[in-house]
């Protein structure tokens, strides 16, 4: 079994009755790239049941954040929603994950799209002053079904614009763009789902950017395995390559969750 440490819960968020997150300690030996995850847990019937969590915490943070659905049966998820503050969690040392930055070869524009809590990731890159260095605009495309699932608002519309450190880097270069498919909201671009929005060039006309090009945008995606197929298709169509863990490329997934 891989090393794990075990950490104490410092904070839970019930976003509605489907979505939570955790905010944990954090070792100083502890190490990570934003994009990366790890596996939490619990001791259960004596054992460690594990489960792979991306990061949603920046590497430059001192607690460690996690982002979760609520599944009413499962085989962890039933446990760890009813986490209080001081219960301890197992997480593993080795942080791993093809979704990071460096996987990808240079660009102007890198668009984030996420399905559900598929948004963990982003929200540590969304943080990392060194991506607002690389790229001309961020684009963190959010889907969900319902508005109370959008997740992090405040933070990424009002806690970092207002970072001390880099918030004027946010405000000029990151891009929020929800969408609600189950429900009314805003407009109906902003109602369509991700493969939608990319394959009829809605997303890049509603923000006044050019046509998606392979020699400009870059992408990461991470959510429900139909989105990410889906949008690589569409990707591959318009002549993107995808990252491998030998050649950077256009797009990156988490290949980990794929496979599963």
């Amino acid at each position: 079994m891989r090393s794990t440490v075990v950490e104490t819960v410092t904070s839970v968020h019930h976003w509605n009755e489907t979505l939570f997150s955790f905010k944990t300690t954090r070792k100083p030996s502890f190490t990570f790239e934003n994009g990366q995850f790890v596996m939490i847990g619990l001791e259960v019937d004596g054992k460690p049941l594990l489960r792979a969590y991306s990061i949603a915490s920046a590497n430059y943070e001192d607690e460690l954040e996690f982002f979760s659905i609520k599944v009413p049966n499962g085989a962890l998820t039933s446990k760890l929603q009813h986490l209080t503050l001081g219960d301890s969690v197992m997480i593993s040392t080795r942080p791993t994950g093809t979704l990071v930055a460096g996987h990808l070869t240079p660009g102007r524009n890198l668009y984030l799209l996420a399905t559900g809590t598929g948004l963990a990731p982003f929200m540590g890159i969304i943080k990392d002053p060194d991506i607002y260095e690389q790229y001309e605009k961020i684009i963190l495309v959010h889907g969900v079904r319902y508005a109370s699932e959008l997740a992090y608002q405040q933070a990424i519309c009002e806690a970092l614009p207002n970072n001390e450190y880099f918030g004027d880097l946010v405000r000029d270069k990151l891009i929020y763009y929800p969408s609600v498919t189950r429900e009314s909201f805003r407009s109906p671009a902003h109602q369509q789902r991700i493969t939608h929005l990319l394959a009829d060039e809605v997303l890049s006309t509603e923000l006044g950017l050019p046509p998606l090009c392979p020699s400009r945008d870059r992408f990461m995606l991470c959510g429900s395995q139909a989105m990410i197929s889906d949008t690589m298709d569409i990707l591959n169509s318009k002549g993107f390559a995808k990252a491998t863990s030998r050649r950077q490329g256009d797009y990156v997934i988490e290949q980990a969750f794929l496979e599963k």
